[in-house]
């Protein structure tokens, strides 16, 4: 029988050690070493020997012997945008992994998606965190009381993965991954062996039984997927849940999809009867805008659809000897490289004052082309000057203040002429009469924003 060893694994990056450690050599990380016992012999020469004399040569046909089966009809989700995110539907045999900061709605918009499937398939909702009361009353919340939506509370992956495999369920819900425990393992739930051997073993059950799984995972303080990234290798889709758990608007976006694009996002706002999707992102975006010194309506992308934000910027004297640089839904390492930009190609000194940001809507612009409109609403702000109602903004600066092109113009202008603006501040290779053609950062903040 192989002897049993002591070993330290870091749960950030699978790493193992003989010894504990404070801090994991291999990714950086502090007390992040959890012990854990392994039952098989850590003997690589041996292991291999035994693999190499087990094996056993592969069939194999040509390529263009190779026949595609017919792919089953997808299930809708009941969101229109969220079937697009996916590539139309949830693909029967597929497993989906589902992240997001807690409290911020997976459960909920989970409990719809069963209660719209429930209607013409078997759903089966597994819980390891919420006891069945806990559960009922959201589903009593969420109208989602259906003969076909099943419910178990479990935290056993062996027994999960066994009921996918014997039952006939078009839909398995795991809530969450990280409470799960393989009976074989006798490390934590949460760590790294349970969550990949977990993971593993109902990826398997899924495959095997042509059963679509959603499994939800927890995200670590930064945001990130917790647990080993061979979890987010194993499954077919991956879906971040994005927003402010406490108001605004939230979005799905897939960073990881074998059958759609990961170019699509799907807007949500939270109600009482759950989440629901926004129709028309920019028109709840505008509603309540003030036309203040600071503000500036920009022309971005979520995905590939169109919305128009407003960008906020307030500029004011600094008390400290070292001015402060502050952005809410914008990455602040690039304000700082637009101030600089904005400080060395024109006449404009920020060197005294404190910056401060804010993309409205709690949403998180990540488009290159807001770089022009942060630009005017940072001189707006200084020189307390206005821009007309009229204008929206998109552009990409460059390090020589020279504005250049921007993805998807077309949309963004369609967009604008929706919602009554008359013309776009934007890079000059936009050819459209809608289009006040610019170049360079100097003369365009000269034209429009200074005293």
């Amino acid at each position: 029988m192989a002897k049993s060893h002591i070993e330290f694994v870091c749960q950030q990056c699978g790493a193992i050690y003989k010894n504990w450690t404070g801090r994991c050599n291999k990714c950086g990380a502090w007390s992040s070493l959890i012990q854990q016992f392994d039952e098989s012999s850590r003997d690589e020469k041996s292991a291999v020997g035994r693999g190499q004399m087990s094996g056993k040569q592969l069939d194999f046909v040509s390529i263009r012997d190779l026949e595609i089966s017919d792919e089953k009809e997808r299930l809708p989700t009941g969101f229109h945008d969220l079937d697009i995110v996916l590539g139309g539907g949830i693909l029967p045999g597929s497993v989906m992994l589902l992240a997001g900061q807690p409290g911020i709605g997976k459960s909920t918009i989970l409990m719809q998606i069963c209660a719209h499937i429930a209607d013409n398939a078997k759903v089966l909702y597994v819980s390891g965190e919420e006891s069945a009361g806990q559960v009922k009353l959201r589903a009593i919340r969420l109208g989602a009381e259906s003969d076909n939506l099943k419910f178990a509370s479990s935290t056993s992956a062996n027994d999960i993965a066994k009921t996918i495999e014997e039952s006939d369920f078009d839909l398995v819900v795991v809530d969450s991954i990280q409470t799960l425990t393989l009976a074989e393992i006798a490390s934590a739930p949460g760590g790294v062996s349970q969550v990949t051997n977990c993971g593993n073993l109902i990826i398997r059950a899924a495959k095997t039984s042509n059963t679509a799984v959603i499994i939800v995972g927890h995200v670590t303080k930064e945001g990130t997927l917790a647990g080993p990234k061979v979890l987010e290798h194993l499954v077919d889709v991956v879906l971040n849940f994005e927003g402010d758990r406490y108001g605004g608007f939230k979005i799905i976006r897939a960073i990881k999809n074998r059958f759609g694009s990961t170019s699509e996002a799907a807007i949500f706002e939270m109600n009482r009867e759950g989440l629901a999707e926004v129709e028309n992102p920019s028109a709840a975006l505008l509603a309540e805008r003030q036309n203040t010194d600071g503000s500036i309506i920009l022309a971005t992308l979520e995905g590939t659809r169109p919305i128009l934000v407003e960008i906020q910027a307030l500029v004011t004297p600094t008390n400290f000897g070292y001015p402060k640089r502050t952005a809410s839904g914008y990455d602040l390492n690039r304000l700082n490289l637009l101030i600089a930009v904005i400080e060395r190609r024109t006449k404009l000194k920020l060197s005294d004052k404190d910056v401060f940001i804010n993309v409205v809507g709690g949403l998180k612009v990540q488009d290159s082309a807001a770089d022009l409109a942060i630009c005017l609403a940072i001189a707006s702000a200084v020189a307390g000057r206005k821009l007309s109602e009229d204008f929206v903004v998109f552009g990409e600066v460059g390090l020589g203040g020279e504005i250049r092109s921007a993805f998807r113009p077309d949309q963004r202008i369609s967009e604008a002429k929706k919602l009554g603006f008359a013309h776009a501040i934007a890079p000059a290779t936009v050819k459209d009469e809608f289009v006040v053609p610019v170049k360079d950062l100097r003369n365009t903040l000269i034209d429009y924003v200074n005293e």
